[in-house]
């Protein structure tokens, strides 16, 4: 099929799209000349529901309308603002609402987790993680370790792919829970790993976790919004995960937790001072909301993961959420599921017909991905740099990871198979320009 056919097929499939109208409700980039460019990069950053720059104006002019009183007499009140961001985060991630929270960052949320749930003792003092995890992760986890007076360097596992290849299966997973499993502590895995773009089995990684007495953790940052979830069912102990890249959140959006309800209701829910401490990090936002403006000593927790709250959520960064999360609703997420796995065997389709220039690294089947990509280029890091400059300067943005990664994701809310197929055009004629 020539380029020309596989446009015209791409167009016939955007006009059947169910949800072809959902790419209206999102601020499309443009280029300095004005023109729409091909946003690849929602596994990055995701574009900007319309409809938060009027809801953010109105909490700008309830700040300036209300002042101090917007916290209890606003239109979305600002003392239980999160709430506004609870439902949307419960479906996506197939949890309780008692079990979700929407504060902080991914990172800041990390360590309040690793408080509560990396208690080192005894023999199981390690932390397993993949290597080539997630630079913040990794500082958090490494950092955590330290923090008890461990040496990273022998209390960390990473576990890396089998040599001469990119990806790990869960098999290897359990592999290495079977050899070291009495000694770790804690596993913390990624629902899709960010640079490959492997999504993974998250219900049979926490079985085999538990089946040798560890906890179970997840970094959901490129699986929220991407993949779909149950975090409930699954069995994860806590997971955290940012709102900035599927969730269209926003730059430095507001993080968010899930916490298991039986470990909520582990906890103690009172703290006297001077008492023993329950495994928690504990601030004021976490009180609960009936006696949390006394200002009392002793801390009474909130129900559920919103204990793990320490401080009152940043409106402003918050806000675009609510945006999104309305679309995430009505969009459905089995539906945006089913196109996204359309999206993506289209451009796995295309991208393969020009091996061996470009090497996909991600699984082809559509159960281990998401909406991403990942591919490095023939003729080393160098010449692969060169082609992703020459994409932006065609109009496609994807994203570069060093040494050597492109990563491209057709999200489904906003990209159109007419997208993959220009993309996959100018991939080709770029490597032919080149080659």
């Amino acid at each position: 099929m020539n380029n020309a056919a596989t446009l015209h097929a791409a167009r016939e499939r955007d006009a059947a799209d169910p949800l072809r109208d959902f790419r209206a409700r999102f601020a499309l980039p443009r280029d300095e000349s004005g023109a729409q460019v091909i946003y690849l990069s929602g596994h990055s950053l995701g574009l900007a529901p319309l409809a938060a720059r009027e809801l953010l104006s109105q909490e700008l002019d309830e700040w300036s309308r209300l002042a101090v009183q917007g916290h209890e007499h606003g239109r979305r009140p600002w003392v239980p603002y999160h709430e506004n961001l609870t439902a949307g985060l419960a479906a996506l991630t197939g949890a309780h609402p008692g079990e979700v929270v929407a504060m902080n960052s991914l990172t800041i949320n990390l360590h309040l987790m690793l408080a509560s749930f990396y208690r080192p003792a005894g023999q199981r003092t390690k932390i397993l993680i993949e290597s080539g995890a997630f630079s913040s992760d990794r500082h958090a986890v490494a950092s955590q370790i330290a923090w008890h007076g461990l040496d990273p360097g022998k209390h960390l596992i990473e576990l890396a792919p089998a040599a001469g290849a990119d990806t790990i299966p869960e098999a290897a997973i359990e592999a290495a829970l079977e050899e070291h499993g009495a000694q770790i502590a804690v596993v913390l895995w990624p629902g899709v790993q960010f640079r490959t773009g492997q999504a993974f089995d998250l219900a049979r990684i926490a079985r085999a976790t538990h089946a040798k007495g560890c906890v179970m953790g997840f970094d959901l940052a490129h699986s929220i919004g991407n993949t779909p979830l149950a975090l409930r069912d699954s069995g994860a102990d806590f997971a955290v995960w940012c709102s900035y890249k599927y969730l269209n959140g926003g730059p430095g959006a507001i993080g968010g937790c899930f916490i298991a309800e039986r470990h909520a209701q582990a906890q103690p829910r009172t703290q006297h001072s001077g008492g023993v401490p329950g495994a928690r990090l504990a601030g004021w936002w976490g009180h609960e909301l009936e006696t949390r403006f006394l200002m009392e000593p002793q801390f009474r927790a909130a129900a559920g993961a919103s204990a793990w709250q320490v401080s009152n959520p940043p409106i402003l960064s918050a806000t675009p959420l609510i945006a999104s999360l309305a679309i995430f609703a009505e969009a459905a997420m089995p539906r945006l599921r089913a196109k996204s796995v359309a999206l993506t065997d289209l451009m796995d389709a295309l991208l393969r017909r020009l091996e061996p220039q470009v090497r996909i690294i991600t699984p082809r089947e559509s159960a281990a991905r998401g909406c991403q990509l990942s591919m490095r280029i023939a003729g080393g890091p160098e010449r692969g740099r060169a082609v992703f400059d020459a994409l932006l300067r065609r109009g496609v943005v994807c994203d570069w990871r060093t040494p050597d990664i492109i990563r491209a994701a057709p999200v489904p809310l906003y990209n159109r198979f007419e997208d993959v197929a220009h993309f996959a055009q100018v991939l080709g004629e770029i490597l032919g320009k080149s080659s």
